[in-house]
């Protein structure tokens, strides 16, 4: 298997890539990434020099980049993983994330039928499903129904890779999943940075009351589930992606804090984000059935786990705080 990765160096792509680089029939992983503010070269820099990997350093949009690598490299696998993600930032400026969640698919889409590439699969969202009540959960058959310009984005990027499917065969699949907590994602989201605030004894900002809820899923395994949907996917086909692991905001906020032997007077309620959904949950039966995928963590387990790296790698968001992990990639080439 010869794999583009798009968004490689961000959380969840330098996770799969961290999962796939352990496979055997795996020939080359070629990671096309812009680098803008989420993607860490930290991430990745356990492989450089290793001949199953390169690293491209550009944007998906980038029509003859995208053209050029798929022939160069022969690629025969896409992953897109390439987005912007967080919903604060699609609030302020959403135009950059129908740029790049939106035109950039397309650009991938495109450049995978003209070189006929044999599988593509679109990494997406729980997010594009809306807000649940207090009951039941999403399925693969929920309407669409976003509430942020992020969640928009990606919504509209899934429909142009369904529509692939339908217009011109191309053989796609679209994942959706749950909120991923594990190593290396990025401090601006809510488990990081309520471990690093805590860290600093400074105040936890947790929106509104903090009860919206959220299912938790592992980093690690979401790159199972994919590297399923990769393999055995049903052309055209959704696969939703869960964790069972239904927890509010405060009360990660007060484990976390829990954790770490820290106050819970650190808390500090602020006002509540612009569209916010007030739960998420999926049902992962689908995936489950079709491929044999569980998740091999609980949250108990994931979550201590995810606090004690974050303890011993101090250095890593560090160099993130500081912007010192940007800084050092100015002089380098990729490719």
């Amino acid at each position: 298997m010869r794999m583009l990765v798009t968004g490689g160096a961000g959380f969840i792509g330098s996770n799969f890539i961290r999962y796939m680089m352990g496979r055997e029939d795996i020939a080359h992983i070629v990671n096309l990434d812009k680098l803008t503010y989420a993607g860490n070269p930290d991430n990745v820099r356990e492989w450089e020099g290793n001949p199953r990997y390169t690293f491209i350093r550009g944007d998906i949009a980038e029509r003859k980049l995208v053209s050029h690598l798929m022939k160069a490299y022969k690629i025969d696998t896409v992953v897109n993983f390439a987005a912007e993600s967080h919903v604060d930032r699609s609030i302020a400026r959403p135009e950059v994330f129908v740029e790049t969640n939106v035109l950039g698919t397309q650009s991938l889409l495109d450049a995978a039928r003209a070189h006929g590439v044999a599988k593509f699969v679109q990494v997406s969202t729980d997010e594009v499903y809306g807000s649940l009540g207090r009951e039941g959960y999403f399925t693969e058959t929920t309407p669409l129904a976003p509430n942020s310009p992020y969640s928009a984005s990606k919504a509209g990027s899934d429909l142009l890779v369904r529509a692939y499917h339908e217009t011109y065969g191309m053989n796609v699949n679209i994942t959706r999943c749950s909120n991923n907590y594990g190593p290396y994602q990025f401090p601006e989201k809510l488990i990081p940075l309520m471990i690093t605030k805590a860290l600093a004894n400074e105040p936890l900002p947790v929106y509104g009351d903090g009860l919206n809820v959220r299912d938790w899923l592992h980093v690690e395994d979401h790159a199972a589930a994919v590297e399923l949907v990769v393999r055995s996917g049903r052309p055209g086909e959704v696969y939703n992606i869960g964790g069972h692991n239904e927890q509010t905001n405060l009360e990660i906020v007060r484990l976390i804090l829990a954790e770490l032997g820290k106050p819970e007077s650190l808390i500090r309620h602020v006002a509540d984000r612009l569209g916010h959904d007030r739960r998420y949950a999926i049902d992962p039966a689908k995936i489950t059935a079709e491929l044999g995928w569980t998740p091999r963590y609980t949250f108990a387990v994931g979550i201590r786990e995810t606090i004690r790296w974050y303890l011993a790698n101090e250095t890593w968001w560090r160099r993130i705080e500081s912007g010192e992990y940007q800084a050092a990639e100015e002089d380098r080439i990729y490719g």
